[in-house]
């Protein structure tokens, strides 16, 4: 989970649960953009022979199904890896730093449209827009989400979104090594691998949308903005 430091200035115009959120999700698929990036450079200087590739060349593929689909627009595996890496960094400066900016939603959009366009992965195009759409209400008034959640419940969820928010990280983390490395304790099996891997980062996402509302709770029950 990353803390967010925000200038005092601010404090009252950023919902801060929603902004560590968001910005923790991206830091996380930074750092998958960045994998890609790595293992499609491992494959050196050689032609894509398409859009849709295979981050990680079988020289360097360690079980049956990892070989990391991906889409570039860029005709070279060294190109397309470094564009990847140096794009996923800066998806990880942005998120971590700059997402109480109030364009910080477009950039953060715009960083992971690119990533995709470079190599950057394409299972992780669910978890971009939900992360984009999540980032939009962070200088936004949570006003539905104060008629839907009960002063009571918002009171219980507030003290939720940060275990949310690990154990969905934990899940997508994990849910991102298998797919690389395909490792799953006392499972040797490809096929079961792939379903825990699915169901792996299925029930990350779950966890993501809980620590999202629980999330807006607390940052209704603790006063995040209130205004436009």
């Amino acid at each position: 989970m990353i803390n967010i430091k925000t200038n005092k200035s601010i404090q009252g115009n950023i919902n801060r649960a929603i902004q560590t959120i968001v910005a923790t999700l991206g830091v996380t698929f930074g750092i998958g953009g960045v994998g890609h990036g790595f293992f499609e450079a491992l494959q050196g200087n050689k032609a894509t022979n398409g859009y849709v590739i295979h981050a990680i060349g079988e020289a360097n593929r360690m079980w049956l199904y990892g070989n990391e689909p991906a889409f570039t627009i860029i005709p070279n595996f060294l190109i397309t890896g470094i564009a990847a890496m140096l794009v996923g960094i800066a998806v990880i400066i942005w998120s971590w730093g700059f997402m109480h900016k109030k364009h910080a939603s477009t950039v953060f959009l715009s960083l992971f449209i690119l990533l995709f366009l470079v190599g950057g992965g394409i299972g992780q195009v669910v978890f971009f827009m939900i992360a984009w759409a999540m980032s939009t209400c962070i200088h936004s008034p949570l006003n539905w989400w104060r008629k839907v959640l009960p002063a009571t419940m918002r009171r219980f969820l507030s003290k939720l979104w940060r275990p949310f928010l690990i154990a969905s990280t934990v899940l997508i983390l994990f849910a991102l090594q298998i797919a690389i490395f395909g490792f799953v304790p006392g499972v040797s099996n490809p096929n079961i691998i792939s379903i825990i891997m699915v169901s792996t980062l299925g029930a990350g996402l779950l966890f993501l949308i809980l620590a999202f509302i629980s999330g807006c709770a607390h940052d209704i029950y603790k006063g995040g903005v209130t205004s436009e």
